[in-house]
C-alpha cells in the first residue's frame, strides 16, 4: 500500500553519498530538490551546496534541479550552482522528472532523483521510473502544508524500514 512511497534508499545527507562510486555504477545524471534537500527552505546556496554540484560536474554527472517554487527562487539558486532547473514543476506530476532527465541526457537506467519528501519528491521520482535518494531534512518547515506531509511522513517510514529489513536494496 505505501510502497509507491517507498525510496530506493534513505541517507543522513545528501552531501552523505559517494557520487564517485555511483558514477562508476553507471549513473551519469542527476534530478534533485533543493529546499530541505541541500539547503534550508528559501536559503541561498552556500559553499557546501556550490562545493557539491562543482564535484558532481567533476566526476561527470550531469544535473537537473526540479522544485515547486517560482522562478526567482529557483533560478537564482541554480544559476549560483550552473546547473539546469525546472521551476512550478508540479511534483508529483511525471513530466518534470522526465524532462529533466531528457534535458541531462539521461534514462531511467542512469538516472537518480533526490530529495527529502516522500509525497511529492519521492513519488514522483517512482511514478517517472527513477530510482531515489530520500535525504532526511535539513530543517523541519514551520509551514502547515509541509508539517502535515511530515506527519504523514513518520506513519510510512517505520514501513520502509521494516521493508528495507527484509528487501534490501542498493543504487
Amino acid at each position: 500500500m505505501f510502497r509507491r512511497f517507498y525510496p530506493t534508499v534513505y541517507v543522513s545527507s545528501a552531501y552523505a553519498v559517494d557520487f564517485s562510486k555511483l558514477y562508476q555504477k553507471g549513473y551519469r545524471a542527476l534530478v534533485l530538490d533543493i529546499d530541505n534537500t541541500l539547503v534550508k527552505h528559501g536559503a541561498p546556496p552556500n559553499k557546501e551546496a556550490v562545493a557539491f554540484f562543482e564535484e558532481l560536474r567533476a566526476i561527470g554527472f550531469s544535473t537537473c534541479i526540479i522544485s515547486n517554487n517560482h522562478e526567482p527562487r529557483v533560478k537564482s539558486f541554480a544559476d549560483v550552482v550552473k546547473s539546469d532547473y525546472i521551476f512550478d514543476a508540479g511534483k508529483p506530476s511525471r513530466k518534470p522528472y522526465l524532462e529533466a532527465m531528457r534535458r541531462c541526457g539521461g534514462s531511467k537506467l542512469t538516472t537518480l532523483f533526490m530529495g527529502d519528501q516522500l509525497f511529492t519528491d519521492i513519488y514522483g521520482a517512482n511514478r517517472a521510473g527513477l530510482k531515489s535518494i530520500l535525504v532526511k531534512p535539513i530543517f523541519l518547515d514551520p509551514e502547515f502544508q509541509i508539517r502535515l506531509k511530515r506527519f504523514g511522513e513518520r506513519i510510512i517510514m517505520p514501513f520502509y524500514f521494516r521493508y528495507r529489513r527484509k528487501h534490501p536494496a542498493s543504487l
